[in-house]
């Protein structure tokens, strides 16, 4: 199905996730995300969100651009190049439930692709496929964080994989030291009231007013995984939907500023850029020109 790894974790309460969730939303570190405080019992148990849920599948799809973002340009997350990530996989994960159905049987099962409260990274790590960096994602050993992760919570016993023993951040604090906002706190917790990605995409106020200045970015923010040495392994996918989407990198800030919204519709009708619709991406620029 063109995935770059599939791992198995057994369906369970994740009580020290659910603590540690718990306490990041206490303190307001998810600002107007308060979506991330609904459904907290589902979040944190999959038999609650898969009623018969045995065995939770984690796949990963490589995203690593096999061009980059010429300097000068506002700049667009590399996640965000091509098609939305969303709609590609979840085709892909219809495809593999409707296989398995024909060679096992009857399975029942759902899938998820950032879509429904599944605390993905954290049944990542269970199934083998990573750490949790520092900075919040999951890092895969000789490949790096370029990933998306897609979850897949079904009815089978089957066989479980181990995590991975050991964190390999080791002492290194890269993303720590380069994050532009300081949203990136030492214990691994992140204030993502302060992320670019946040203020860039899921603030929805007219006007960013940001105590935290910022430059260069207007979708987004690739700064902690430009950073981490682990993505040094990084090799660019094969997937042609990720493929920039046609002058996307070369679009100045001139460019977004004068689009037509229907313009603006037709051309990002597929792509994950569409989320923050013209209003929100020209806020963002207009911000990047008052940090001139």
């Amino acid at each position: 199905m063109g995935f770059e790894y599939c791992g198995i974790a057994k369906a369970k309460e994740l009580t020290e996730d659910a603590k540690r969730l718990e306490a990041w939303i206490n303190k307001g570190y998810h600002g107007e995300m308060s979506y991330m405080e609904n459904h907290f019992d589902l979040r944190t148990d999959p038999r609650k969100l898969v009623p018969g849920a045995k065995s939770v599948i984690t796949f990963l799809k490589n995203y690593y651009p096999s061009v980059q973002q010429e300097a000068g340009y506002p700049k667009i997350a590399k996640y965000a190049y091509g098609e939305d990530y969303h709609e590609v996989i979840r085709q892909k994960l219809f495809e593999f439930l409707d296989t398995a159905k024909a060679m096992i049987g009857p399975i029942e099962g759902r899938g998820f692709v950032d879509s429904a409260p599944v605390l993905e990274r954290s049944w990542a790590k269970l199934s083998g496929a990573g750490w949790i960096g520092k900075n919040g994602n999951l890092i895969r050993p000789q490949s790096g964080s370029f990933f998306f992760i897609a979850t897949l919570i079904v009815d089978l016993d089957l066989v479980y994989d181990d995590p991975i023993a050991k964190d390999y951040c080791g002492e290194c604090t890269k993303c720590v030291d380069a994050c532009p906002t300081q949203a990136i706190l030492p214990d691994k917790t992140i204030e993502a009231n302060h992320c670019i990605s946040y203020l860039t995409i899921e603030l929805k106020k007219a006007v960013i007013e940001n105590d935290r200045p910022y430059k260069e970015w207007a979708f987004g923010c690739d700064v902690c995984q430009d950073v981490c040495p682990w993505n040094r392994f990084s090799k660019a996918n094969n997937e042609s939907h990720f493929k920039p989407l046609n002058g996307l990198l070369q679009m100045n800030a001139d460019d977004w500023m004068q689009i037509e919204e229907t313009t603006f519709k037709a051309r990002f009708k597929k792509s994950p850029i569409l989320r923050s619709k013209l209003s929100g991406i020209q806020r963002n620029i207009q911000y990047l020109k008052e940090q001139e």
